[in-house]
C-alpha cells in the first residue's frame, strides 16, 4: 500500500505525513487493519524497541471539581458515584507510588482534581515529589495539577518534578463543545508555562467524545507543534452520571487506528495508551503495543483497570519488555537537545549523563501525553476521610452500537486511602 510504505519512510526520517496521510489513515478499512499497525510498528520500533515504559497513577485528591468538562466524572455537577476525597497526605502518596514502583512503574503521575493548584497545593505536592524520590531512587515523577499560574512550573521543577501533564483532549474548533469553564488557549498556555521551566511536556487527547477526524488530527499536530515529549491518548469511558455518558463511538479497530495515526504524526514520542484501553481495545490490546511503548500500570484516575499483573503478562506474551529505570525513554536526539536546554529529567536516562526528555529543537517537535485523563478513572480516596463501599456487582453486558462493552466500566473502590491494596 503506497500510503503506508510513504508513511514508514517519513517516520524513519521523523518527518510528518500531510495531514491528507493522517486523514487517510483514519479512513482505512478493517481489511488494512494489520498492513497499518505493522506499519507503524515498524516506526515504533526504529525509537523504542521493544521497550514498554510503565507509568502509574496516584489520584491525590479526588472529585469535587468545579470544572464543567463534560467527559470528566469529577466534573461540576458529576452524578458518577466516585471516590471523593481532599489531598492525600505525603506519606500516604509516596506508599501508593511504591506499589507502582515495586509493580514495575518507571514513572508515578500525581494528579489532582480542580481547575488549578493554589500556591499552598504547589508547597504540598513539592513536599509529596520530595518523599516519593527519597523512598524511591530512580522514579519519575510527573504532576497534573490543572492550570498553572505564573511560576508555579519553575517551583514544582525545584522540587524535583520531572514533568508536568495537561492534556488538550479535543481540537481547539470543537472545545468550547465540551468545556465553558475554561478554554483551549488555557491549556495550550499551561502545557507552554510547563516547557519555560524546563519540564517535560506531557500533553495528549480524548478520542471518543463525538468528534470527527479532523479534530483528532487537529488535536494531534497541534500537540506535536506544543513540543511535548508524551502523548497519552486515552479513550472515552462514558460513565453514567456525566453529559457524555451514552457516547460509545469506539471500536477496537478505530482505536488501533487513531494509535497509528499518532504514531505517524509524532514518530520519535512517547505514545502511550491511557485511560479507556482495557473497555475499547479489549482482546486486542497486545496489538496496541506494536504502535505506542508506553501504558499505565493498573487503575486510572476513578475506574478500575486491568490487573497490573495480566499488564505484565500481556507484555512479556507480546513479545515486548518492561523499559528500566537506567534506559533513556525518548531517543537520543530528543533526549540530548532537552538537555542541552536545561531541561528537566523524565528520559530515564541515568543522572550522571545529564539527558532530558525530549528535544524541543531540531526536528519538529511532538505532542506529549499527560499522567491520565480525568476520563480514565481513579485511584482510592484519601486515608480515612470516607468509607469504602463495596464493589457493586458487574451489569450484564448491554447491546450497545459498535458492540461496547459498559459492563468494563468499573467505578475504582481500591488504592491509597481504602482499606483495599491498590491494583499495581
Amino acid at each position: 500500500m503506497d500510503l503506508l510504505n510513504t508513511l514508514v519512510e517519513k517516520g524513519l526520517r521523523r518527518e510528518p505525513p500531510t495531514r491528507e496521510e493522517a486523514l487517510a489513515v483514519l479512513a482505512t478499512s478493517d481489511d488494512e487493519l494489520l498492513d497499518v499497525v505493522a506499519a507503524a510498528g515498524k516506526v515504533r520500533r526504529q525509537w523504542f524497541g521493544r521497550r514498554v515504559k510503565l507509568n502509574y497513577l496516584v489520584n491525590l485528591k479526588s472529585g469535587l471539581c468545579p470544572e464543567d468538562c463534560s467527559y470528566c466524572s469529577q466534573r461540576l455537577g458529576s452524578k458518577a458515584e466516585i471516590l471523593k476525597y481532599t489531598w492525600l497526605k505525603p506519606d500516604e502518596a509516596s506508599r501508593a507510588a511504591a506499589a507502582g514502583v515495586a509493580g514495575g512503574a518507571k514513572r508515578v503521575c500525581l494528579v489532582a482534581s480542580g481547575r488549578g493548584p493554589t500556591d499552598r497545593d504547589v508547597e504540598r505536592v513539592g513536599r509529596t515529589i520530595e518523599a516519593i524520590k527519597e523512598q524511591n531512587e530512580g522514579v519519575e515523577v510527573c504532576a497534573c495539577l490543572g492550570l498553572l499560574s505564573d511560576g508555579q512550573a519553575e517551583r514544582l521543577r525545584e522540587a524535583g518534578a520531572d514533568a508536568y501533564n495537561h492534556n488538550l483532549n479535543t481540537s481547539e474548533a470543537t472545545y468550547g463543545g465540551i468545556t465553558k469553564t475554561h478554554t483551549y488557549a488555557d491549556r495550550v498556555d499551561t502545557v507552554q508555562k510547563a516547557h519555560a521551566a524546563g519540564l517535560s511536556a506531557c500533553s495528549g487527547l480524548i478520542a471518543g467524545m463525538g468528534e470527527a477526524d479532523e479534530d483528532l488530527v487537529d488535536v494531534v499536530y497541534a500537540l506535536r507543534e506544543l513540543g511535548s515529549d508524551s502523548v497519552p491518548v486515552n479513550f472515552l469511558i462514558p460513565f453514567e452520571g456525566t453529559p457524555l455518558a451514552k457516547e460509545w463511538n469506539l471500536t477496537p479497530q478505530r482505536c488501533l487506528r487513531i494509535l497509528a495515526m499518532v504514531r505517524f504524526v509524532c514518530p520519535d514520542v512517547e505514545v502511550r495508551i491511557a485511560g479507556g484501553r482495557e473497555v475499547h481495545l479489549r482482546s486486542m490490546q497486545p496489538l496496541a503495543l506494536h504502535i505506542a511503548n508506553s501504558i499505565f500500570l493498573g487503575d486510572y484516575l476513578t475506574s478500575e483497570g486491568q490487573a497490573g499483573q495480566a499488564d505484565l503478562d500481556m507484555i512479556a506474551d507480546a513479545g515486548f519488555e518492561v523499559e528500566g529505570t537506567g534506559t533513556p525513554t525518548l531517543p537520543a536526539h530528543r533526549a540530548d537537545a532537552l538537555a542541552a536546554a536545561g531541561g528537566g529529567c523524565g528520559s530515564g536516562a541515568p543522572a550522571e549523563s545529564g539527558a532530558g526528555c525530549g528535544s524541543h529543537a531540531g526536528a519538529p517537535a511532538e505532542s506529549g501525553a499527560g499522567c491520565g485523563s480525568h476520563s480514565g478513572g481513579g485511584c482510592g480516596p484519601c486515608g480515612g476521610h470516607a468509607p469504602v463501599p463495596e464493589p457493586a456487582e458487574a451489569p450484564a453486558a448491554e447491546a450497545v452500537p459498535g458492540g461496547a462493552r459498559t459492563d468494563l466500566v468499573a467505578v475504582r473502590r481500591r488504592g491509597a486511602g481504602t482499606d483495599l491494596a491498590p491494583n499495581a
